[in-house]
């Protein structure tokens, strides 16, 4: 099976670089792409310097957007989403994500950090479904309704429906790995608002999956 490794970003400048070079020694991945989420910084050259895709978006759609943006843009039949702020990506967290949908285990695995830092490795343990590191089958992602609008409920949307339709999602152990926070990049006002943007998009996922259930509920 073929793999193409999806990077959404969003003024992410200082940090793509290090997100493709993980990626480029791995022979397990066919293809890079990264797409910028209408960035305002220098994402978008800082991504051009390497031998990857980039889409450029002229307008910010969002992250669950930016990821369908990536897929369009693609016909290998493993996706593999990275964050573009991640610290300690290695080659083997990458191989350890794919192992399990390369090998037909599973539709999707998600990865989980740990032995990281403190705060990202207990949201993740908390709530692992925000993950925006998996691999998943691309016949998976594509029929996953309504992606383009779900913005930071991407991950929940994706999670919920794969569970839905069955899937025994792998959860894979991410040692070492975290991301910068929000709050780091931003200041901690900016970087607050931000945080309380994701989890009321979070939140409407939610909402959006419960409809659902109760109308496959009501249909039977």
């Amino acid at each position: 099976m073929s793999v193409a490794a999806i990077i959404p970003a969003y003024n992410e400048e200082h940090t793509i670089g290090v997100v493709i070079e993980a990626l480029l020694p791995c022979p397990l991945i066919n293809e890079i792409i990264v797409v910028s989420d209408g960035s305002t910084d220098g994402t978008v050259q800082a991504a051009q310097r390497y031998p990857v895709k980039v889409v450029a978006l002229e307008e910010n759609v969002g992250k669950g957007g930016a990821m369908k943006a990536g897929a369009n843009h693609t016909n290998c039949s493993v996706l593999l989403f990275l964050d573009a702020d991640l610290v300690g990506l290695e080659r083997k967290h990458v191989e350890d994500l794919l192992r399990p949908v390369l090998t037909g285990q599973t539709a999707m695995s998600i990865g989980v950090f740990s032995e990281g830092r403190l705060f990202t490795d207990l949201a993740l343990k908390i709530t692992p479904s925000l993950s925006g590191q998996r691999a998943v089958r691309k016949e998976l992602f594509d029929a996953v309704p309504d992606l383009e609008g779900s913005r930071y409920g991407v991950e929940t949307a994706l999670t919920q429906y794969a569970e839905r339709q069955g899937v025994n999602i792998v959860k894979v152990p991410l040692a070492h790995m975290s991301h910068v926070t929000k709050e780091e990049k931003r200041g901690l006002v900016m970087g607050f608002q931000a945080r309380i943007e994701m989890y009321k998009d979070i939140a409407r996922s939610l909402r959006s999956e419960k409809k659902t259930l109760d109308e496959e509920c009501n249909s039977e």
